[in-house]
């Protein structure tokens, strides 16, 4: 067969790559988290499997873009700014600080906020039913009174409680005003440390020794990224600690009550699908994470100076060795 031949052929081959190209940016999701750290990550890798469950694969018809502002919210700003540039169908915002620079950069972008305490504190919507603006999300928030059980149940005589915590990331600064009027009536008081970037944790956390029966950690970011320096506190100073979130049990909390991130994940990544196919963000409720677990580390309650009951360790969904 001579060249002239193949030349039709050529040319229905390169019209289907270039259909394949356009094929393959069919829709785009632009993902941003203020930090890495395993919660987070579980969320970002939940989205991912959802939208892929949904029908959309990145390399395939989706474009994925994902970026971590490694705990600082400039960089947060610049790279929601990039983000809303490139016009994705879709941006997903990964705890509040990613979240409220993503909602501050666009009015028109849908927005899929995730792993938010609380979206109206922190002013990114301002009331639990649909915005009719460009954001929607999924809420991370948590029952304190549930969590003050637990406590309770890890150390049965605590008084005095006591958090780590950055007085610039709004989902802590809902807590710690949640437990100030919540504990009293438990027969409890919070004791605050205050810890306004990662590197301050370690030292945070030593402030309160002989000051507290146990530390309790919510999602606050620069702390679950900094969990080890906190672990080691614990088990010094022999303060038992009581998280929030279950993946910080498996790097030294004592136990945790709390959401599964990847879920939180999977339940982000089906509303973004949604919208990519198009329901407007602002007509979408935004939603909290009901799938609740119990993780226990008797190890590493051991080492914090307490012995986790028989009963409370046998109702846990996971026992971390």
């Amino acid at each position: 067969m001579n060249f002239k031949s193949w030349a039709p052929l050529g040319a229905i081959a390169l019209a289907i790559a270039s259909m394949t190209s356009a094929h393959a940016a069919d829709k785009s999701v632009a993902v941003t988290a203020i930090v890495e750290h395993p919660a987070l990550d579980a969320v970002r890798d939940g989205v991912q499997a959802a939208l892929k469950d949904a029908g959309f694969e990145a390399g395939k018809n989706l474009k994925w873009q994902y970026q971590s502002a490694q705990g600082n919210t400039g960089t947060a700003a610049q790279i929601a700014r990039k983000f809303v540039g490139d016009k994705p169908d879709a941006i997903v915002a990964i705890a509040t600080p990613s979240a409220q620079a993503v909602v501050a950069s666009t009015k028109t972008v849908p927005v899929v906020f995730s792993a938010v305490t609380d979206p109206v504190a922190a002013k990114l919507v301002a009331s639990w039913e649909p915005s009719k603006t460009n954001v929607t999300g999924v809420s991370d928030l948590l029952a304190l009174d549930k969590q003050m059980d637990l406590v309770k149940q890890v150390v049965p005589g605590a008084k005095r409680i006591g958090m780590v915590y950055n007085p610039g990331e709004a989902n802590s600064v809902v807590v710690v005003k949640e437990l100030q009027k919540l504990l009293p009536s438990l027969g409890m008081t919070l004791v605050e440390a205050a810890a306004p970037r990662s590197v301050d944790v370690g030292s945070a956390a030593r402030s309160l020794i002989g000051k507290v029966d146990v530390i309790y950690t919510n999602t606050d970011n620069n702390v679950v990224s900094a969990y080890e320096s906190l672990v080691k506190v614990g088990q010094d100073a022999k303060i038992p600690l009581v998280a929030s979130d279950t993946d910080s049990v498996k790097r030294g909390a004592v136990a945790a009550y709390g959401i599964n991130y990847r879920d939180l994940g999977e339940q982000t990544g089906r509303m973004v699908a949604r919208i990519l196919k198009g329901e407007a963000a602002g007509s979408i409720k935004p939603e909290v994470s009901t799938k609740m677990e119990l993780f226990v580390n008797p190890g590493a309650a051991e080492k914090q100076g307490v012995k986790l009951s028989d009963a409370l360790v046998k109702s846990a969904a996971q026992v971390v060795q």
